[in-house]
This record gives structure tokens, sequence and C-alpha cells, in this order.
């Protein structure tokens, strides 16, 4: 492989989160029954016409925004004609010569040089979805589901700048990032509203020469796109050696195998006899409009990462766990305003909730509790209220159940002591039952003070504050 440099560049889909259709009025809402979302224009029935949904063009303009890309302002719609089972008007309506957003770039780290990178982008184009359909392999019957059919989607297409697996998968993930803090796409990749197609060349280290690429269909998985880039650079690289040419064709990832196979030759623009869309009239926007949206924008992941390491002192790598997720910057940043206490709030996201997270096999948007609930354990812990213990146990329970951590603290005695007479009496029984330990900690062992910690808190079952203990413990010794 040292011998080849690998080139790669994505095709990547992201379904819009808009409550309707792009040219029509039918929901978008996931999990419906099959054909329950289906109306006379989103399958094409002769004589409907297609009407453009506005916050589609909004979600675009944002998204071209966000990725530093420069806005059409004259655009238009084209129909691409090509039959498919899951296209029933056997034409998707697509943009390719005039595109929304052209330019621009998402900032991934350099795996090859070290330091950071620009992946350009070439385009990014409104389009439709086709349906989808659902194989039966042992029957051999192909059910279709039309319920996709015109839900709206943005194919943000890469220019060659990917060198490796591991940039691939940075890519996605950097542009999943954004666009879910734009919200203009919840990006669930196991529902299938983030997909890519990833293209892949190999050519030789000395050269600058591309080679003949592949493209590999529909990949819904960080670990899919990683394995698939490497699988198919070593296939090319093995053809190479071996005296073969690579074909230019469209290959199916097989997952379960762990190799791509080849499905037909890659078809290109004049394979789909584009034309300007006659149903729709051309897309004209003003520069006022784009400004307004651009004055809208949301704060970016780049910029809250720079605003958490300087306003609250987060580490870099805190900032990149907390902002890999939309939902863990919100549950962070209600947590800290209602703690004040940044830190505290980032250990116990990265720590008792990822743990959690991973335990259940569940994602940052699953969590179901009410998330003022982690600042109140917080709180309780940090104001002496309960032991650390106890506030893992009831982050669990509200993680799990969604207790009120109050009521559950109360119902399981869970509160530490605060009768200052009863701490006082067991300190000065430890300190009158170990003499030994007491002489070793004033010669200056400090483990010998931790002894006499465990003996109190033994005593008292727990439940009162190793820190309040310890410092009773030396104002006794002292005395």
């Amino acid at each position: 492989m040292s011998n080849y440099k690998t080139v790669c560049g994505l095709e990547v889909h992201a379904e819009l989160a808009t409550k309707t259709k792009v040219f029509c009025s039918c929901s978008t809402s996931f999990g419906a029954p099959p054909n329950s979302q289906v109306c006379e224009v989103c399958t094409g029935m002769p004589g409907t016409l297609p009407v453009l949904n506005e916050r589609v063009l909004e979600f675009a303009v944002r998204t071209g925004l966000a990725l530093n890309c420069k806005i059409t302002l004259n655009n238009r719609f084209d129909r691409k004609n090509y039959f498919y089972p899951d296209l029933p008007k056997a034409y998707q309506i697509s943009q390719l010569y005039l595109p929304i957003c052209t330019g621009g770039f998402v900032e991934i780290e350099d795996s090859v040089n070290g330091g950071k990178k620009r992946v350009r982008i070439h385009e990014i184009h409104i389009e439709e979805d086709a349906g989808k359909l659902i194989h039966n392999d042992e029957t051999g019957e192909t059910l279709i589901n039309y319920n996709r059919c015109g839900v709206p989607l943005l194919e943000i297409v890469s220019e060659p700048d990917i060198a490796t697996a591991d940039e691939a998968s940075d890519y996605v993930s950097r542009l999943r990032e954004i666009l879910r803090f734009c919200g203009v796409s919840d990006c669930k990749m196991q529902e299938g509203s983030l997909r890519a197609d990833v293209n892949v060349s190999v050519m030789p280290a000395d050269s600058d020469v591309l080679g003949t690429r592949t493209e590999m269909k529909n990949l819904s998985s960080f670990r899919a796109i990683r394995a698939s880039v490497d699988a198919e650079a070593k296939r090319q690289i093995s053809v190479i050696e071996s005296g073969g040419r690579i074909i230019q064709e469209t290959r199916r990832w097989d997952e379960a195998q762990g190799v791509s196979v080849s499905m037909r030759s890659k078809e290109e623009a004049q394979d789909y006899r584009y034309f300007p869309e006659p149903d729709l009239p051309p897309i004209t926007l003003s520069q006022g409009y784009v400004d307004e949206i651009k004055a809208k924008l949301p704060e970016l992941p780049k910029e809250k990462k720079a605003r958490y390491m300087r306003d609250f002192g987060l580490s870099e790598y805190d900032t990149s766990i907390i902002c890999s997720s939309l939902d863990f910057v919100r549950l962070f940043e209600l947590t800290a305003g209602l703690t004040g206490s940044p830190k505290d709030s980032a250990n116990w996201i990265m720590g008792e909730l990822m743990r959690l997270l991973n335990e259940n096999q569940l994602a940052p948007e699953d969590m179901g509790f009410r998330r003022e609930s982690l600042a109140e354990i917080i709180n309780l812990l940090n104001g002496g209220k309960i032991s650390r213990d106890s506030a893992k146990a009831v982050f669990e329970a509200v993680f799990k159940d969604n207790v009120d951590p109050a009521e559950y603290i109360r119902e399981n005695n869970l509160e530490l002591l605060s009768d200052g007479t009863l701490l006082r009496e067991t300190a000065l029984g430890a300190i009158g039952a170990n003499p030994k330990a007491v002489s070793e900690y004033l010669s200056g062992k400090q483990q010998a003070l931790n002894y006499l910690v465990g003996q109190c808190m033994r005593m008292l079952k727990g439940k009162a504050s190793a820190p309040e203990i310890t410092k009773l413990l030396k104002e006794l010794i002292d005395e």
C-alpha cells in the first residue's frame, strides 16, 4: 500500500428535517406504516404539479453558509431520467446545472501530514429521495415502500481531497456535526437520514494523475465508510499489481463479508438525459434573503468548542466529546448553568452518562430522563448532602427510570448525616480506639489518617461526608 496513494471523494445525502416533503404536503415522519405517507404528487401521477417547500430552500441556504459555500442566487431544478422500481415516475427532480451552493470546505484532521486540512466542497444541490425496496431472500419477493418518495435531500459533493479511510470517516463526522447544529437534519444514520456514496481510486505514490474511480452506494455507518475505503483501495491495488485494469463502475458494499461487489457500470450525466424541470420555475434569491439567514445561523461546533475552552476552561479533549452530539451540548449548557460548575458538568457527561449509554447501547438522542436531574444531583453532591457513590446510584436510577433525585434519595435513605454531635463522637471514638494510627499520622504518615477516616465511615455505614470527617479528625488530633 505504501507504493500507492488513495484518493477519495464523497457524495453525502442528508434528509432535511422538514415536516413535509419537498414538493407536496405529505409527512416526512419516520416509521409510519408502509405507503401511508404518499399522494399523487410524490408518486408521480399524471396531471400533478410539484410545489417547492420554502423551508427546504431555507435549510439549503443555511447549510451552504455553515459550510463556507457561495450561494447561487439564480438556480433551478433539473429532471434526472431513469427507471427503477423505487422511483414510480421514472425521473427524479434534482439540480445539475445550477446547484444552490458551490465551493466551501470542511476542516478535518490530516492523517498523512498531521495538523488540519480542508476537504473542499464541489457543490450542494437539492433533490427528492426515492422509495425503499425491501427484499425477501427466502421468497425472492421485493416489496416497495413509497413513504420516502419526495422526502427532501441535500446532496453534498466533495472534491477528491480525502486520502485515507480515517479522513473519510472524520469528514462525514464533522459534516454530521454541522448539519445537526444547524438544525437542518437529524442525521440519524440508523434511520437512513444520512447516507454516503464513496468514490475511491488509487494511483502510484509518485504520480499526480488520478486513477479510475469506483463508487460504493448508500453507506450508512462510520464503520462501513472506513472499511469500504480501505478494502476498495486494497482491491484496486491488487488488480493493478496483477496486471489488470480498474473499471469505472458502481459497486455494492457487503458489510458482512467486508468486500465490495460489482453492480453496474458507472453512469455519467448524459446517461440520465438531464433537462430543465418544466413543472418548476427557476429560483431567484435576493442577497437580503441570504443575509437574513446568515444572521440567524446558530453557533457552529468549531466556534462552540473555542468558547468552551476560553470561557469554561475545558480542555480540547473535553470540548471534542461534548460537541460530538447536539444532545450532549444541550445537556451540558443546561447543567453548567444550573450548577455554576462547567467542569463537573462535563465530567459527569463524559463519565457516568457515556458509561450508561454504552452499557445500554443507546445514542445520546435516546436519553429519556428529565434534563434538570443531572444538575440537581451535582448540586446535592457538591453541597455535601450525598456521597459520590450515592450520587452515581441516584443518576443511574434517573437514567433508567427517570426518577426524581430528591425523592429517590429520601426513599432510599441516602442523605448524608449532618448531626455534628454524632460525627464528633464517632471521630473521637476512632481516635481513642486507634492510638497507633494517631501516632503514625502525627509522624507524617498520611495513610494513617486515611485509615481513621475509613473506620469512621464504617461506623457511620458510609452515610457521612468523607471530606468533612477528614477535616474533623485533623482538628481533633491537633487539639
